[in-house]
């Protein structure tokens, strides 16, 4: 393939990101789609819809991702997700900030997104600090704390810590085999139960879970396989074209935030080009501010006091800190990490929830205190 051939095919994998984002940000404001709300729907008030469309949107990705899998499109060690190193305590202590940060924040990295588009300036603050501390904690002073303590606690596995690879190793049986098996399995229990009840196959829940979820594997498919140039004219070597990893990616939204501001503040380097993580942030906006647009729920919505301010300035902080310790967010883990059966995405995963429970409860006595 031709160097000028290289560039038309990224500029299509780009184009191709920023509409499947402008999907999700426009599924997302037409749904609600939202982990944090789904954890505070079932803490306050028993309401199980949100976290059903949630789970829908989770065995959606997983049986799709692993389907390409099976079919050889993709693999999982291609991924950033599913390495032979654990790094366990990360993922799970960077979870747990993450899902306090959330909390405090009114909302993750994709709703914050999702926020800036329907016009909600505190979102926009939260989106501000949020990539400022994202970048520290990827190339800054956060970054090397990081690295220097919780990052060193490890597992090195003898093969990719995905289900699959795993299972494999201990049977014998192949890869694809087993992806395609786990992946319809543990996908398909999610959806079972995500449809088990009435309020689970109502349109909008439908509409975000097998929305999100298709969108997630439309980027993975874009990534892994459009973009995917196995010997580069420059290079001689395998390459994703446009991704910040180097490996295959699809949606998550903490890293690529701060490498957009990056991208905004040095714009006229050469060496600064846009990625597939970048164009996501904006896709994102795009998509959920047409929606908000064209549906007239476009707001101005401001801080109603100092102390909300601080509240959503500390959340972004914490987000932005978290997220990338834990190698991603409620999207990043949550759905993509997940979808390729990684036990680091699992354990990030458990970490987020388990920190929104406590964000909540922390916002709960709070209120009980003013009483």
């Amino acid at each position: 393939m031709a160097t000028a051939d290289i560039g038309a095919l990224t500029q299509y994998v780009l184009w191709a990101t920023f509409a499947l984002s402008a999907a999700f940000g426009a599924i997302a404001q037409r749904t609600h789609f939202c982990t944090m709300g789904a954890v505070a729907d079932i803490v306050h008030m028993g309401d199980w819809s949100r976290m059903r469309m949630w789970a829908l949107a989770i065995g959606t990705a997983m049986i799709g991702f692993n389907a390409m899998v099976a079919l050889g499109w993709v693999e999982a060690g291609r991924s950033v997700y599913a390495s032979e190193r654990l790094i366990w305590l990360s993922n799970l202590g960077g979870g747990v900030v993450f899902g306090v940060g959330m909390v405090l924040a009114s909302g993750c990295g994709s709703k914050t997104l999702v926020r800036v588009g329907g016009g909600n300036l505190k979102a926009l603050v939260v989106l501000l600090v949020l990539a400022v501390t994202s970048y520290m904690t990827l190339r800054g002073v956060t970054a090397v704390w990081r690295v220097e303590t919780v990052d060193r606690v490890a597992v090195t596995l003898p093969v990719g810590q995905d289900l699959p690879s795993l299972v494999a190793y201990a049977s014998g049986a192949p890869v694809p085999l087993l992806a395609g098996v786990l992946g319809l399995l543990i996908g398909g229990a999610l959806i079972a139960w995500a449809l088990s009840r009435v309020e689970g196959r109502s349109t909008e829940t439908l509409l975000g879970g097998v929305g999100i979820g298709a969108v997630i594997v439309a980027v993975w498919w874009v990534s892994g396989r459009l973009g995917f140039v196995p010997e580069h004219p420059d290079t001689l070597e395998p390459t994703y074209l446009a991704t910040n990893t180097r490996s295959m990616e699809s949606l998550t939204f903490v890293a690529p935030v701060g490498y957009a501001l990056d991208w905004l503040i040095l714009y006229s380097d050469a060496n600064k080009r846009l990625t597939l993580g970048i164009v996501s942030v904006f896709g994102v906006i795009a998509g959920s501010a047409a929606w908000a647009l064209a549906s007239g729920n476009f707001r101005w919505e401001g801080f109603g006091d100092v102390e909300d301010l601080a509240n959503h300035l500390v959340g972004a902080a914490l987000m932005g800190v978290g997220g990338v310790t834990a190698f991603g967010c409620t999207v990043g883990q949550g759905l993509t990490g997940v979808s390729t059966l990684a036990v680091g995405s699992f354990l990030a995963l458990g970490g987020i929830l388990a920190g929104a429970v406590l964000g909540l409860r922390y916002q709960a006595w709070r209120l009980e205190r003013r009483v």
